[in-house]
């Protein structure tokens, strides 16, 4: 193998490993049971803190930490090349001396409230310490970047009263600045620590479970049985079961490599280049972390900060998200009439109804999650009873099997429904009772044929959970670091103002200038990562200059994202890249392109908050969504060079002018964008006739 073949092979683990080590690391012998303990331990853990409370906030999060650099300092080593088969001792003793340390907050919490704001010697070892062990963390699982990035701002706050050009504050001694990164929730156990802990954790438990249990198949066979038989068929079974998978897996890169292994191919065996395919793939896939209602780790973290309901995060991102995959169905819709490519023959494509009849129960926990969402109860809950709720139906299901007549099986629900009735009646908390049901039946399940089988399976899912935490876990504790000195320095406020006088006032310059700041974050930071450092620098100049909360926020959010699909990282299309075998940058490039609707529509959001339903005006968001469908379309046009018929590069550039015209939402631009709109297709349709009646026989 040549080095550079290496060196990419090497780049796409890492990419792989960020996101989702569990398709990766996987340790045999003692080492790997102890691995394999220790995330079903954390998983537990978690679990029941959310579904008992037993223990404060602030122990919670410091015990997640714990936990957190323990399956770090397993499962990833020193160097992040080469083949990692057993873990050595010194990361042993790295990654047990990190979880003891994450229970001081729990053994001397009463003496740690007492002295509040008065550390003695032994706490600032222990912090300094523990935020060192954060920092490593961080660099064995995402690199040099973000450990850089936040170590800056560290000595930024021991010698600030030094420094020139505006940015001097009055300094900090380190006991002070241990104080507040270690011992208060402005640091490492801060708002992305808390969300990581609670929400952002049972969410991608949530998700590990459906998997596991069979939700990708059933997402690829509803696709495939939807549009699998229509024009480039493949390619839009690849993008709507990647919508799909977006409603319960936050993780663009992990999305890659599970609907991917199926859909490239697929691709690729139907006429599509191998680029195109792996950026269909790298673009439906990012759009995950778009979808409600999981949506990505920072939507979340988002609500936390701005104080507003996980709802409202998502209603906001609802039509964005439709449009983000309308797009790329569309893009790869006017691909396949550019190449005249056909779908899969209609008898190779699975019965929808027979699908959804086999898997009916694998879509009841997510309709609950989605219900108890928008019914106005938190995230905590709504995540706590929807893994229940899973548990509780895979293995009823199971049971169920083993049971002979259909009435029998009638009954069986019935009962547990009453059991459940019962319980609530006595007064039983829903999350305890939820619990106490899946008890009940586990104990059948050790009994029953298969039933074993079952239960490995979902002591699997507890494991992969854990494991797939770990990547955006570890980045929100680091990052808690720069959000700690910026609250302590009150550098946040001289950083927006900066922004504002950079733009001159100009709107368009600001936005141009935060989109430019997340994507160069996103050559080396994870998304979660990039959103919360550009949420604290850049979001509040947009606030400033009237663009609403929600909204700034949300661009900062989307382009965050598109990060990961824009060369030279691009670490999604770096991770279809290993699928199709084509290049990283072409794919990227490619994955640019497709993915228009998601650099466009966030500016169209700012101008039009309507688009993000900031609104009481029905009318404004149709009107708004009725500018934007046609944008897209022009856009798309203009990408792939055909509409009707192909398209000359003077019909693609006046293509994207009234596309562009759509996105200023300044006076008479949306005339003129109709106006060119109605010229564009009046043209195609004249281009059209004339191609019919040249092709007629004579």
């Amino acid at each position: 193998m040549s080095a550079s073949s290496q060196d990419a092979d090497n780049r796409i683990r890492q990419a792989i490993d960020r996101e989702n080590p569990s398709t990766v690391v996987a340790f045999e012998g003692v080492a790997g049971k102890a691995v394999f303990a220790i995330a079903v331990a954390f998983s537990l853990f978690q679990i029941w803190t959310a579904a008992f409370n037993p223990l404060s906030s602030m122990v919670v999060r410091s015990v997640h930490v714990g936990f957190l650099l323990l399956m770090t300092f397993t499962l990833f080593g020193f160097r992040s090349h080469g083949d990692r088969r057993s873990v050595p001792w010194y990361d042993w003793l790295l990654g047990l001396g990190a979880f003891a340390l994450g229970l001081y907050h729990y053994v001397f919490e009463v003496d740690l409230i007492q002295r509040a704001g008065d550390p003695n010697t032994t706490d600032l070892i222990v912090g300094a310490i523990t935020i060192a062990l954060v920092f490593e963390g961080a660099r064995r699982i995402m690199g040099w970047a973000l450990p850089i990035i936040c170590g800056v701002f560290i000595p930024y706050a021991l010698f600030g009263r030094h420094l020139p050009f505006g940015l001097a504050h009055r300094g900090y001694d380190i006991d002070q600045v241990i104080d507040n990164l270690y011992l208060s929730t402005e640091g490492i156990y801060g708002t992305p620590t808390f969300v990581s802990a609670t929400f952002i954790f049972l969410f991608i438990l949530f998700g590990a479970f459906l998997e596991r249990a069979g939700m990708i198949k059933l997402f690829n066979d509803v696709s495939l049985g939807l549009v699998g038989h229509a024009k480039g068929g493949p390619a839009k079974v690849a993008v709507i079961s990647s919508g799909f998978m977006g409603t319960i897996n936050g993780s663009g890169v992990a999305n890659v490599l599970t609907t991917g292994q199926f859909t490239i191919p697929l691709m690729m065996r139907f006429g599509y280049r191998p680029a195109f395919a792996g950026a269909v793939e790298a673009t439906a896939s990012m759009g995950g972390q778009l979808m409600p209602p999981v949506m990505g780790a920072a939507a979340f973290i988002m609500a936390e900060t701005i104080g507003v309901p996980f709802s409202d995060i998502a209603i906001a991102a609802a039509i964005p998200a439709i449009l983000y995959f309308g797009s790329a169905f569309w893009m790869v819709h006017l691909e396949a009439g550019k190449r005249n490519l056909v779908g899969l023959p209609k008898d190779q494509c699975p019965s929808v109804s027979r699908a959804l009849i086999e898997g009916w129960y694998l879509i009841l926990p997510l309709a609950a999650l989605v219900y108890l969402l928008f019914s106005g109860f938190t995230p905590l809950f709504a995540g706590v009873i929807g893994i229940a709720s899973t548990i509780a139906l895979i293995l009823g299901t199971k049971i169920v099997s083993s049971i002979g007549p259909m009435a029998l099986r009638v009954a069986f629900w019935v009962v547990l429904g009453l059991v459940a009735a019962a319980l609530w009646r006595m007064g039983w908390r829903t999350e305890h009772l939820a619990f106490a049901i899946v008890g009940l039946l586990i104990i059948p399940c050790l009994i029953i044929k298969g039933g074993r089988e079952t239960l490995a399976m979902l002591v699997n899912s507890l494991a992969d959970g854990a494991k797939n935490a770990v990547g955006v876990g570890v980045a929100c504790a680091l990052v808690g670091v720069l959000i700690g000195i910026l609250t302590l320095t009150g550098l946040a406020s001289s950083f927006a103002g900066t922004i504002v006088q950079l733009a001159g006032g100009n709107l368009l310059v600001a936005l141009i200038l935060t989109m430019l700041a997340c994507i160069l974050l996103g050559t080396g930071l994870p998304t979660t990562a990039n959103y919360i450092v550009t949420a604290a620098i850049a979001a509040p100049a947009l606030l400033q200059m009237g663009v609403p909360l929600i909204v700034s926020h949300m661009f900062v959010f989307y382009f965050g994202i598109m990060a990961d699909l824009t060369p030279p990282v691009a670490l999604a299309a770096l991770a279809a890249s290993s699928i199709c075998r084509a290049g990283h940058m072409e794919v990227g490039w490619i994955a640019t392109r497709i993915a228009m609707a998601g650099y466009v529509v966030p500016f169209m959001a700012v101008y039009s908050p309507a688009l993000m339903l900031q609104t009481t005006d029905p009318l404004a968001v149709v009107y708004v969504l009725f500018k934007a469908l046609i944008a897209i379309g022009l856009w798309g046009a203009a990408t792939i060079g055909f509409f009707w018929t192909p398209l000359k590069v003077v019909e693609r550039v006046f293509a994207a002018a009234a596309a562009f015209l759509f996105v200023l939402a300044l006076p008479v631009t949306d005339e003129a964008g109709f106006v060119m709109t109605a010229a564009f297709l009046l043209w195609q349709r004249h281009r059209l006739r004339r191609l019919g009646r040249s092709s007629a026989p004579a």
